[in-house]
Protein backbone atom coordinates (compact mmCIF):
# COMPACT_ATOMS: atom_id res chain seq x y z
CA UNK A 1 0.00 0.00 0.00
CA UNK A 2 1.42 3.71 -0.86
CA UNK A 3 2.19 5.80 1.63
CA UNK A 4 0.81 9.44 1.68
CA UNK A 5 2.01 12.30 3.70
CA UNK A 6 -0.55 15.15 3.82
CA UNK A 7 0.46 18.87 4.61
CA UNK A 8 -2.61 20.35 5.84
CA UNK A 9 -3.15 23.79 6.27
CA UNK A 10 -4.77 25.06 9.56
CA UNK A 11 -6.98 27.16 7.45
CA UNK A 12 -7.97 24.17 6.25
CA UNK A 13 -9.21 22.42 9.47
CA UNK A 14 -10.34 25.93 10.87
CA UNK A 15 -11.43 28.51 8.57
CA UNK A 16 -13.61 29.94 10.86
CA UNK A 17 -16.50 29.39 9.59
CA UNK A 18 -18.70 26.29 10.07
CA UNK A 19 -15.82 24.49 11.32
CA UNK A 20 -17.10 21.18 12.97
CA UNK A 21 -19.01 20.49 9.39
CA UNK A 22 -16.17 21.14 7.65
CA UNK A 23 -13.69 18.96 9.73
CA UNK A 24 -16.47 16.39 9.59
CA UNK A 25 -16.28 16.16 5.97
CA UNK A 26 -12.67 15.79 5.87
CA UNK A 27 -12.80 13.20 8.05
CA UNK A 28 -15.13 11.09 6.17
CA UNK A 29 -12.45 11.79 2.92
CA UNK A 30 -9.82 10.60 5.21
CA UNK A 31 -11.50 7.63 6.40
CA UNK A 32 -12.39 6.67 3.30
CA UNK A 33 -9.14 7.08 1.27
CA UNK A 34 -7.35 5.11 4.12
CA UNK A 35 -8.95 2.08 2.52
CA UNK A 36 -6.25 2.77 -0.31
CA UNK A 37 -3.57 4.28 0.84
CA UNK A 38 -1.16 4.58 4.15
CA UNK A 39 -2.12 8.26 5.51
CA UNK A 40 0.27 10.51 7.36
CA UNK A 41 -1.76 13.82 8.77
CA UNK A 42 0.47 17.09 9.39
CA UNK A 43 -1.64 19.63 10.83
CA UNK A 44 -0.62 23.43 10.64
CA UNK A 45 -1.48 26.12 12.61
CA UNK A 46 -3.37 28.29 10.54
CA UNK A 47 -5.27 31.76 11.54
CA UNK A 48 -5.44 30.49 15.05
CA UNK A 49 -1.38 30.26 15.25
CA UNK A 50 -1.19 33.33 13.63
CA UNK A 51 -2.95 35.49 16.36
CA UNK A 52 -0.94 34.29 18.63
CA UNK A 53 2.47 34.38 17.45
CA UNK A 54 1.31 38.33 15.52
CA UNK A 55 -0.49 39.74 18.88
CA UNK A 56 2.77 38.26 21.01
CA UNK A 57 5.32 39.88 18.60
CA UNK A 58 3.52 42.94 19.17
CA UNK A 59 3.94 42.49 22.74
CA UNK A 60 7.95 42.36 22.34
CA UNK A 61 7.94 38.37 22.55
CA UNK A 62 11.01 35.98 21.21
CA UNK A 63 10.54 34.35 17.72
CA UNK A 64 11.40 31.22 19.61
CA UNK A 65 8.47 31.45 22.18
CA UNK A 66 6.42 32.57 19.50
CA UNK A 67 7.06 29.52 17.39
CA UNK A 68 6.28 27.59 20.70
CA UNK A 69 3.08 29.11 20.89
CA UNK A 70 2.56 27.94 17.60
CA UNK A 71 3.49 24.69 17.48
CA UNK A 72 1.25 24.31 20.42
CA UNK A 73 -2.29 25.20 18.41
CA UNK A 74 -0.72 22.95 15.57
CA UNK A 75 -1.66 19.90 17.78
CA UNK A 76 -4.20 21.64 19.29
CA UNK A 77 -5.87 21.32 15.59
CA UNK A 78 -4.12 17.88 15.32
CA UNK A 79 -6.72 16.70 18.20
CA UNK A 80 -9.40 18.14 17.00
CA UNK A 81 -8.72 16.04 14.00
CA UNK A 82 -8.24 13.20 15.29
CA UNK A 83 -11.97 13.55 17.37
CA UNK A 84 -13.29 13.78 14.08
CA UNK A 85 -11.79 10.67 13.21
CA UNK A 86 -12.98 8.64 15.59
CA UNK A 87 -10.52 5.81 16.22
CA UNK A 88 -9.12 5.42 13.32
CA UNK A 89 -6.08 7.75 13.65
CA UNK A 90 -3.72 7.80 17.04
CA UNK A 91 -5.52 10.45 19.78
CA UNK A 92 -2.18 11.81 20.44
CA UNK A 93 -0.42 14.16 17.41
CA UNK A 94 3.40 12.04 17.22
CA UNK A 95 6.22 14.37 18.50
CA UNK A 96 8.41 12.42 15.99
CA UNK A 97 9.09 10.72 12.71
CA UNK A 98 9.77 7.32 14.52
CA UNK A 99 6.93 7.29 16.51
CA UNK A 100 4.67 8.07 13.49
CA UNK A 101 6.17 4.91 11.94
CA UNK A 102 5.20 3.21 14.62
CA UNK A 103 2.07 3.77 15.19
CA UNK A 104 1.46 3.73 11.18
CA UNK A 105 1.60 -0.67 12.43
CA UNK A 106 -1.42 0.50 14.29
CA UNK A 107 -3.70 3.15 12.57
CA UNK A 108 -5.08 3.34 9.29
CA UNK A 109 -4.15 7.40 9.82
CA UNK A 110 -1.19 8.85 11.29
CA UNK A 111 -1.64 11.95 13.04
CA UNK A 112 1.97 14.49 13.36
CA UNK A 113 1.61 18.07 14.15
CA UNK A 114 4.35 20.49 14.76
CA UNK A 115 7.65 19.47 16.39
CA UNK A 116 10.26 22.10 17.02
CA UNK A 117 10.88 25.83 16.96
CA UNK A 118 12.38 26.46 13.38
CA UNK A 119 10.21 23.95 11.32
CA UNK A 120 7.38 24.56 10.14
CA UNK A 121 4.64 21.99 9.44
CA UNK A 122 5.86 21.56 5.29
CA UNK A 123 8.76 20.96 6.57
CA UNK A 124 7.71 18.31 8.86
CA UNK A 125 5.85 16.68 6.30
CA UNK A 126 8.85 16.90 4.06
CA UNK A 127 11.07 14.88 6.64
CA UNK A 128 8.26 12.39 7.30
CA UNK A 129 7.63 11.72 3.62
CA UNK A 130 11.64 10.48 3.54
CA UNK A 131 11.54 8.65 6.84
CA UNK A 132 8.94 6.97 5.79
CA UNK A 133 9.50 6.69 2.28
CA UNK A 134 6.30 7.99 1.16
CA UNK A 135 4.91 7.89 -2.60
CA UNK A 136 4.10 11.70 -2.59
CA UNK A 137 3.11 14.68 -0.41
CA UNK A 138 -0.11 16.14 -1.14
CA UNK A 139 0.03 19.83 0.71
CA UNK A 140 -3.61 21.19 1.35
CA UNK A 141 -3.90 24.72 1.33
CA UNK A 142 -5.70 27.81 1.07
CA UNK A 143 -5.01 28.33 -2.58
CA UNK A 144 -5.97 26.24 -5.53
CA UNK A 145 -1.82 25.35 -6.77
CA UNK A 146 1.82 27.03 -6.83
CA UNK A 147 1.30 30.43 -8.76
CA UNK A 148 3.47 32.88 -10.68
CA UNK A 149 3.13 35.50 -7.94
CA UNK A 150 1.17 36.32 -4.78
CA UNK A 151 -2.61 35.96 -6.04
CA UNK A 152 -3.72 37.93 -3.10
CA UNK A 153 -1.43 40.69 -4.41
CA UNK A 154 -1.06 40.29 -8.27
CA UNK A 155 -4.45 39.82 -9.74
CA UNK A 156 -2.32 38.64 -12.81
CA UNK A 157 -0.48 35.42 -11.25
CA UNK A 158 -1.24 32.45 -13.10
CA UNK A 159 -1.53 28.81 -11.74
CA UNK A 160 1.04 26.78 -12.81
CA UNK A 161 -0.10 23.29 -13.33
CA UNK A 162 3.50 21.75 -13.47
CA UNK A 163 6.93 22.94 -12.64
CA UNK A 164 9.68 21.27 -11.65
CA UNK A 165 11.54 20.84 -7.89
CA UNK A 166 14.20 23.22 -8.93
CA UNK A 167 11.18 26.14 -10.28
CA UNK A 168 9.20 25.14 -6.69
CA UNK A 169 12.47 26.08 -4.78
CA UNK A 170 13.26 29.60 -7.06
CA UNK A 171 9.66 30.33 -6.44
CA UNK A 172 9.36 29.88 -2.54
CA UNK A 173 12.88 31.21 -1.46
CA UNK A 174 12.42 32.58 1.88
CA UNK A 175 14.37 35.99 2.76
CA UNK A 176 17.39 35.29 5.08
CA UNK A 177 15.57 36.18 8.33
CA UNK A 178 13.26 33.81 10.09
CA UNK A 179 10.33 34.46 11.70
CA UNK A 180 7.78 32.18 13.66
CA UNK A 181 4.06 31.54 11.53
CA UNK A 182 5.02 32.19 7.54
CA UNK A 183 2.02 32.30 5.59
CA UNK A 184 3.38 30.68 2.28
CA UNK A 185 1.73 28.43 -0.19
CA UNK A 186 4.88 25.98 0.84
CA UNK A 187 7.65 26.44 3.19
CA UNK A 188 10.81 27.57 1.47
CA UNK A 189 12.96 25.17 3.16
CA UNK A 190 10.20 22.15 2.91
CA UNK A 191 10.93 22.95 -0.94
CA UNK A 192 14.40 22.30 -0.69
CA UNK A 193 13.56 19.31 1.26
CA UNK A 194 11.53 17.96 -1.11
CA UNK A 195 13.77 18.76 -4.37
CA UNK A 196 16.79 16.51 -2.42
CA UNK A 197 14.77 13.63 -2.19
CA UNK A 198 12.90 14.16 -5.28
CA UNK A 199 9.39 13.44 -3.35
CA UNK A 200 6.76 14.11 -5.86
CA UNK A 201 4.58 16.96 -4.43
CA UNK A 202 0.95 17.92 -5.11
CA UNK A 203 -0.09 21.16 -4.12
CA UNK A 204 -4.23 22.02 -4.03
CA UNK A 205 -7.17 23.69 -2.21
CA UNK A 206 -8.01 21.69 0.54
CA UNK A 207 -11.58 23.42 0.21
CA UNK A 208 -11.54 21.60 -3.03
CA UNK A 209 -12.53 18.30 -1.10
CA UNK A 210 -12.29 16.36 -4.73
CA UNK A 211 -9.73 17.19 -5.62
CA UNK A 212 -7.90 16.95 -2.59
CA UNK A 213 -9.38 13.43 -2.63
CA UNK A 214 -8.01 13.06 -6.64
CA UNK A 215 -4.11 14.59 -5.28
CA UNK A 216 -4.26 11.87 -2.57
CA UNK A 217 -5.00 8.51 -4.37
CA UNK A 218 -2.52 10.18 -7.08
CA UNK A 219 -5.52 10.34 -9.85
CA UNK A 220 -5.40 13.81 -12.00
CA UNK A 221 -7.04 16.54 -10.14
CA UNK A 222 -7.14 20.70 -10.39
CA UNK A 223 -3.70 22.46 -8.76
CA UNK A 224 0.02 22.17 -9.21
CA UNK A 225 1.80 18.99 -9.58
CA UNK A 226 5.75 19.21 -8.79
CA UNK A 227 8.24 16.85 -9.72
CA UNK A 228 11.09 16.22 -12.20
Amino acid sequence: MEKVVVSLGGSIIVPGEDDARRIRALARLFRDVSSRVKLFLVTGGGRVARYYIETGRALGIGERPLDEMGIAITRLNARLLAGALRGSANREPATSYAQAARLARRFPIVIMAGTQPGHTTDRVAASLARFVGAARIVNATSVEGVYSADPSRNPNAKLLRRVSFEELVRLTRASASWKAGPNVVFDPVAARVVARDRTPLRVVSGRDLGSLRSAILGLPFRGTVVDD
